[in-house]
């Protein structure tokens, strides 16, 4: 089963410095329908203004990952922890006991990202921040795990679930496949640029979203250009 989720169908709201898009129910947006995806809880689509950012604010017991699409995020918490994090490259903060944190836009230009959280399957730990590159043409016609909870993907940003976020780009006529260890995973696959073909029959454009499930393997072609994120969860109890 593969659900499309296009963009113009996302919640969200605008705050003037911040225009914010949601793949799953959040803060002031509710779909009983899109409360979550196995353990994937919350997609944001954010577009945050020179200048501007979230200003200190309290998580707990959640794995937050930021992929960032264009300008870059400047990071600071209260454990001592800061950071600028670039275009293409990932930060990865697991809230665990609890953390307060800041994410600024502090470039001259706007600045794109990805708001990824997954639940944990560990709580009661201590709350960690860790940034990394991930350069693009690295990616180029396949799939590297940005972060994970499996000890074999030892490149990868670590966090505490049995999940992965999975990152590719293709040229126009490329196809790549992503294999789920079950069919029983989560899958939410959603475009940053371009556009692309799912399974030869669903037609995905920039920003829209895929959700999988009972799926093996997927196969992605690009119609354009085209750069993809892909979070592969666990069920939740």
């Amino acid at each position: 089963m593969i659900e499309h989720r296009p963009f113009t169908s996302l919640g969200g709201a605008n705050h003037g410095w911040l225009d914010a898009k949601h793949h799953f129910s959040f803060a002031e947006y509710y779909d009983p329908k899109r409360m979550h995806w196995g353990a994937l809880r919350v997609w944001n689509d954010d577009t945050i203004e020179s200048g501007t950012g979230f200003p200190p604010h309290p998580h707990a017991d959640m794995e937050i990952i930021t992929y960032v699409r264009e300008g870059a995020i400047t990071h600071q918490d209260n454990l001592g922890n800061q950071g600028r994090t670039e275009a293409g490259d990932v930060q990865v903060m697991s809230a665990g006991t609890g953390i307060v944190h800041s994410e600024y836009n502090l470039e001259p230009t706007t600045t794109r990202i990805f708001q990824i959280w997954i639940m944990p399957n560990q709580r009661g730990i201590a709350p960690s921040w860790g940034s990394r590159p991930f350069p693009k043409d690295d990616r180029a016609n396949r799939f590297v795990v940005l972060a994970s909870g499996f000890t074999e993907d030892t490149d990868a940003l670590p966090i505490r679930s049995d999940a992965r976020v999975v990152g590719a780009t293709l040229k126009a006529g490329e196809s790549i496949s992503y294999d789920f260890a079950s069919p029983e995973r989560y899958g939410y696959l959603v475009l940053a640029s371009g556009q692309a073909k799912v399974n030869d029959k669903l037609v995905l454009n920039a920003r829209d979203g895929a959700a999988i499930h009972q799926e093996k393997t997927v196969r992605i072609t690009a119609i354009e250009d085209a750069e993809l994120v892909v979070v592969d969860a666990p069920a939740v109890n």
